[in-house]
């Protein structure tokens, strides 16, 4: 697990759901966005699966992170079931969940077997990410276990004991993992999964306004 704190600086602290291979809409997003080298943005995970081109988007956002040193790249369930099939230990979820589409993107680019610099995308994605008022985890937090004792399983799997429980955790928890129509709003909780590969939207908040971005 990880736990970071940002530096004293002046921008924006943005969230970005998830992603799953759709490389036009996360480049039309960031468009919209405009992120500034100032400003630290958060990816909540799930890049690749399901979607056309998640190789493009994994260059994309090691392009991304060149330009913009304060980024912040969340592990989801679907990276890990791809870590999980490189490495021969566990490789049908991950092909069962979409990963062929993955596969196929990378082939499709002549990117496979998967370049290095990949890899170095991969292996260090991190758990959580937490600051004074916000964590932010792909998928939620088990009820009434503190953030540093959490099952890395629940932190990229978990659902409705996450979604349904009242519990505080004394800071706003910004999440993906399970799509929604529409930006999920409520007393301490922001999620972010929009439902982009499944033909609605990719979105992007400014946790501190509440701005939303939406492609």
């Amino acid at each position: 697990m990880n736990m970071t704190h940002p530096p004293d600086r002046q921008g924006r602290l943005l969230a970005v759901g998830d992603i799953h291979g759709c490389l036009a809409s996360l480049e039309h997003l960031l468009d919209q966005v405009c992120p500034r080298s100032e400003d630290r943005m958060v990816f909540l995970g799930d890049y690749i699966d399901r979607g056309p081109d998640s190789a493009g988007v994994i260059e994309l956002l090691l392009k991304f992170a060149e330009q913009h040193p304060y980024t912040v790249f969340l592990r989801g369930n679907h990276e890990q079931m791809f870590l999980d099939f490189i490495s021969d230990r566990d490789p049908l979820p991950f092909l069962a969940n979409g990963g062929d589409l993955t596969l196929a993107s990378y082939q499709k680019r002549d990117l496979w077997p998967i370049p290095r610099r990949h890899l170095k995308f991969f292996e260090p994605l991190r758990d959580f990410f937490e600051t004074p008022e916000f964590i932010f985890v792909h998928a939620g937090l088990r009820p009434g276990i503190p953030l540093v004792e959490q099952n890395p399983d629940d932190l990229l799997w978990i659902r409705d004991a996450f979604l349904s429980s009242p519990a505080d955790w004394g800071k706003t928890v910004v999440f993906g993992h399970t799509p929604h129509h529409q930006p999920l709003m409520t007393d301490g909780r922001i999620g972010l999964d929009t439902g982009c590969v499944y033909g609605r939207r990719l979105t992007c908040c400014d946790v501190h306004s509440k701005q939303m971005w939406s492609v």
